[in-house]
């Protein structure tokens, strides 16, 4: 009888095991799925990266990442990046992780995931920064669509732009990824653009349909849709509206302003792109944002567009930025050189090769450049009549209406810097250039402003100016809406 029952309690101990072996197996496999991957600058542009993604449940976070050149499908032998931060946003789970010591001039093959369920993404790439000062980029605005259907067709652009540039090494996207800020546009924006976002590193701007306070309340969005860091010191709210960050790629520092951050664009804002812009030597100072301070669309006149005219124009002289590129308004417009909110007169011009094209560059010209790219989806504007002097002051414009997708194009080489902007026939996806702009300057020329002190960049030190910029702000909009934009608007009614 005690054999029976030890035999008895021996089958029954091996029969646990097996279920239990088949319980802990199964609990090491998912259905859940890796999205929303993104590859952006954080940090060095040389040597460190920021990576976000998307999954349903709680999972780990690991990245994997292997030079390319050793890259043969295996990840045996890669560096695993784990931890960051994982938070819970919109009902998912919102994954970061930063990697870095990386190699300058490398490329890498990258998968994120959780390695413990063997649940990764699709293999990604990316370049670092080599430190030469011969590159290129691709940037695009306003792909803000509201379908599938539609960020399928404004993904048509990006491949154009490719097409175009296919040895870019990182893009831009000048803000409004989305119209509504839904968790299905998020999802069909990342699906569409894939083969762009995980093959390159994208520096992101924040629009206004992207997630900010005073759209539908829809907060901390855009910090969530990509790994940017958070390099503002002290106590701001970077991270509510969008977020402002810098990078310096190649021989160019790009400064990334939030232009949600408004009424008007916080003080905090401000001096951070005083100090951030002060303390570089790049011979080439870029700023990228989304709402334009040069446009005719139909966003320019509005209360917004006019306060941050007043806001941005000064600094933009004072700091020698040489070129912006915004979106928001769906059309495209370059400006001439410009400096104290007109025309740079006597710009000197020479025509010379480049990359086996003739080209004519603005030579050491004074002022800034300021280009919006029209809209790489399909919600475009006509031109509309905007506020002096912004038409004056105008070199190019055009209502990319019924015509295509638009995507602009920047080489550098030294001291010589080619935009050119092209459309993507909606039917045909035949690609044609439509705007051409270059400059040449002296290399060499910038130097960090001296024993410079910072200026404060948290809320608290800045509360009083908050007050006044604001009051300062308002009176300023009114005089303009009553004395320069409603004459300007009786003068229009009366020629009809």
């Amino acid at each position: 009888m005690k054999k029976i029952s030890t035999k008895i309690i021996s089958v029954i101990l091996c029969i646990c095991m097996i279920f239990g072996c088949s319980a802990i197996a199964s609990s090491a496999e998912t259905t859940d799925t890796v999205t929303r991957v993104s590859c952006a600058f954080n940090g060095d542009s040389q040597t460190s990266r920021g990576f976000c993604w998307y999954t349903e449940t709680y999972t780990r976070s690991d990245v994997q990442i292997i030079k390319t050149s050793d890259f043969n499908g295996s990840y045996a032998n890669a560096t695993e990046y784990s931890a960051g931060n994982i938070y819970k946003f919109r009902d998912l789970y919102c994954h970061k992780v930063t990697v870095d010591n990386l190699e300058p001039g490398t490329s890498y093959t990258y998968r994120v995931g959780d390695r413990s369920l063997n649940l990764w993404s699709g293999d990604g790439t990316f370049k670092t920064d080599d430190g030469d000062s011969k590159f290129s980029f691709i940037s695009i605005a306003d792909v803000q669509a509201s379908s599938d259907e539609n960020f399928a067709h404004a993904a048509e652009t990006m491949h154009g732009a490719v097409k175009t540039l296919p040895n870019y090494e990182f893009m831009i996207n000048l803000g409004d990824f989305v119209n509504d800020d839904t968790n299905d546009e998020w999802n069909w924006y990342f699906k569409n653009f894939a083969f762009a976002n995980m093959n390159t590193t994208i520096a992101p701007v924040a629009g206004n349909h992207d997630g900010n306070i005073t759209n539908k309340l829809n907060i901390n969005v855009f910090n969530s849709m990509f790994n940017l860091g958070n390099p503002n010191t002290k106590s701001n709210t970077n991270w509510v509206n969008g977020v402002y960050y810098s990078f310096d790629y190649g021989n160019a520092h790009f400064a990334v302003i939030n232009t949600n951050d408004m009424y008007p664009m916080t003080q905090s804002q401000r001096n951070w792109l005083v100090n951030d812009m002060s303390k570089t030597d790049a011979d080439w100072k870029i700023v990228l944002m989304h709402r334009a301070s040069y446009s005719e669309g139909k966003n320019i006149n509005k209360p917004d567009a006019i306060i941050m005219r007043d806001v941005l124009i000064p600094l933009f002289d004072e700091l020698d930025i040489d070129v912006v590129e915004a979106g928001h308004d769906h059309v495209y417009y370059r400006s001439k050189q410009v400096k104290g909110d007109k025309v740079v007169d006597n710009v000197q011009y020479v025509t010379e090769m480049f990359n086996g094209e003739e080209t004519t560059f603005a030579l050491n010209p004074e002022g800034s450049v300021h280009i919006v790219p029209a809209t790489a989806g399909t919600k475009r504007y006509r031109v509309y009549d905007a506020i002096d002097p912004i038409p004056g002051c105008c070199d190019f414009r055009l209502s990319t209406r019924d015509l295509g997708g638009c995507f602009m194009t920047t080489e550098i080489d030294g001291g010589k810097l080619v935009m050119k902007s092209y459309l993507v026939d909606d039917k045909t996806q035949e690609i044609t250039l439509i705007d051409k702009y270059a400059i040449k300057k002296d290399v060499g020329q910038n130097k960090p402003a001296e024993d410079y002190q910072d200026l404060p960049t948290d809320n608290v030190s800045n509360i009083s100016a908050y007050i006044t910029n604001f009051v300062k702000a308002i009176v300023d909009m009114l005089v303009k809406y009553l004395f320069v934009l409603l004459p300007k608007v009786i003068k229009n009614a009366f020629k009809k």
